[in-house]
């Protein structure tokens, strides 16, 4: 009986035993599923800030294409100020969108922690925002010139 006894206490101790390694396995997994998912959440905010930059870039071209498409198309159809007036607002908008963006960008926060997608280049949107802001004025140049 004595025997028995302790036969089970062993098989007991041998289960919980057991259990401790399960549940000290199961802490190291979740502690680095938790880590790799704060490391997707970083990636995911990079992802959607340059969403964001495409979308000030977005706009920005399309008003640059409104303020031309109204300094064309409505010439003759409305009085010539309001014309002017209009594509001059538009072409204005465009430049700040344009600003706006990379400002946005650029002067973002750090992530933390870095995430595994890269960056774009700061440089080359700084060069490529440059070059449509001097489009914007070469058009607002061109269209209060006519």
């Amino acid at each position: 009986m004595a025997e028995q006894v302790e036969h089970r206490a062993a098989r007991a101790q041998e289960k919980l035993a057991d259990s401790a390694d399960t549940l000290v396995d199961s802490a190291a997994t979740q502690e680095g599923s938790a880590d790799r998912r704060t490391q997707l959440a970083s990636d995911r905010t990079l992802l959607a800030a340059e969403r964001t930059y495409a979308a000030w870039m977005r706009t920005g071209l399309a008003s640059l294409a409104s303020g031309i498409g109204a300094r064309a198309l409505l010439d003759g159809l409305v009085a010539n100020w309001l014309v002017l007036a209009t594509a001059i607002v538009l072409i204005l908008f465009s430049t700040f969108c344009f600003v706006a963006g990379i400002w946005r960008e650029i002067t973002g926060r750090a992530l933390r922690p870095d995430p595994d997608t890269a960056r774009l280049p700061g440089w080359l949107l700084v060069a490529f925002n440059a070059f449509l802001v001097v489009v914007d004025l070469a058009v607002l140049v061109g269209i209060a010139a006519q």
